[in-house]
């Protein structure tokens, strides 16, 4: 069994509550304000910021040249792709990089990414990727789930690009990659004691990104 099979387990309520925010479902059905997807929009640019960090300190923090090469990879990729790539999709809503540059970060965001911060400072390597993981895989899960709802990927529903990049083989095969780091990093046998903690640190990550979800409908 997968260890993020055995998290998800572990941590059932919080992450369905994560998975299947009201604030997703609204996305499959066009019904999300417009207001509530700019304010997650923008907080989402500050959010990358912050988790480039965190990559940058994985791979500081690794004890061997590939699991270096992982952290850089992971920095690269946000700093070098993503971020460009949100900058872009974020114009199609009217958001300038001068208004990104220029927000501040609601609670919700700096909650959740110094959160992960925290954990990797004063963490191990499976600590922060625990703490990071519920980011990286569960964008997945939703891209996946959503994109099987009818009309989700109708191009009447303006928010069927989303769904369409976490639903694509791209970002799937980036979970993927996710869920075997953390089998990786673990080494296979874990004591309970071990695996508490790490499960209170997964619970906790997807607590915080149900909170971000709440965030942008706050703000609508």
């Amino acid at each position: 069994m997968k260890l993020y099979d055995r998290l998800v387990e572990a941590c059932a309520d919080d992450w369905r509550a994560y998975v299947e925010h009201p604030f997703v479902e609204m996305m499959a059905t066009g019904k999300l304000p417009e207001a509530a997807f700019r304010h997650y929009l923008v907080q989402d640019y500050l959010f990358l910021i912050q988790f480039a960090r965190a990559y940058a300190l994985a791979a500081y923090k690794g004890r061997t040249m590939e699991e270096m090469h992982y952290g850089l990879d992971g920095l690269h990729a946000i700093l070098d792709g993503e971020m460009a790539l949100h900058v872009k999709y974020c114009a199609g809503w009217g958001l300038t990089p001068a208004d990104l540059e220029a927000a501040d970060e609601d609670m919700p965001t700096t909650a959740y990414t110094r959160f992960v911060l925290d954990w990797g400072v004063r963490g191990d390597l499976l600590d922060l990727h625990v703490a990071l993981a519920p980011c990286m895989i569960g964008y997945a899960v939703i891209g996946r789930r959503l994109a099987s709802i009818p009309g989700a990927l109708a191009e009447s529903n303006r928010y069927a690009p989303w769904i369409a990049e976490y639903s694509a083989d791209g970002y799937q095969q980036v979970a993927a990659s996710t869920i075997d780091r953390l089998d990786a990093l673990s080494g296979g046998a874990m004591g309970e004691a071990r695996f508490g903690q790490i499960a209170r640190i997964f619970q906790q990550a997807s607590r915080l990104e149900a909170a971000f979800w709440q965030m942008g409908l706050d703000r609508a």
